[in-house]
């Protein structure tokens, strides 16, 4: 994740953000670890790339929590959400991150989801979108420390 938001996360963001955010994003999702819907790819014995879906409300990985974030989702009416999506450097370009996204998908769709919905930080819009994922709107998010990541909400139907 560090590895990620220092090399690919500095085409978009300053390095205040890149510092906040490997403060607040940069760490294995722990809700998503307990629910048993967090993904892992390994090249020997090294983690290449991670990410997962959600069942619940919060909409992105950071560390903040607000009421009612924990709630679950209603399959029929609200789409899952893809969370902590990272591939190390040296291994993006090589379908990894495609590879997670869908397992996520197939995951959340087995469950019942219609529809997936994430936060794509800027350096990351582009694979959501030659994955079916359609922007909705701008979706700056504010960390603990005030500091500001321009992001992008986006939705896909299953």
């Amino acid at each position: 994740m560090c590895e990620s938001l220092l090399s690919l996360g500095r085409s978009v963001y300053d390095e205040r953000q890149i510092a906040s955010a490997l403060l607040y994003i940069a760490r294995p999702d722990q809700q998503l670890i307990d629910d048993g819907t967090y993904f892992v790819a390994v090249a020997g014995a090294n983690i290449i790339g991670c990410g997962g879906w959600s069942r619940r409300r919060k909409v992105y990985s950071g560390s903040a929590t607000a009421n009612g974030e924990q709630e679950l989702l209603d399959p029929d009416t609200e789409p899952a959400r893809i969370r902590a999506m990272f591939v190390r450097p040296e291994w993006s370009r090589r379908g990894i991150g495609r590879q997670i996204l869908q397992h996520a998908e197939e995951q959340a769709a087995a469950e019942g989801f219609q529809s997936l919905r994430l936060v794509a930080m800027r350096s990351a819009g582009a694979i959501y979108e030659a994955a079916g994922y359609r922007k909705i709107e701008n979706s700056p998010i504010t960390l603990e420390d005030g500091v500001v990541l321009d992001c992008t909400l986006m939705e896909k139907r299953l």
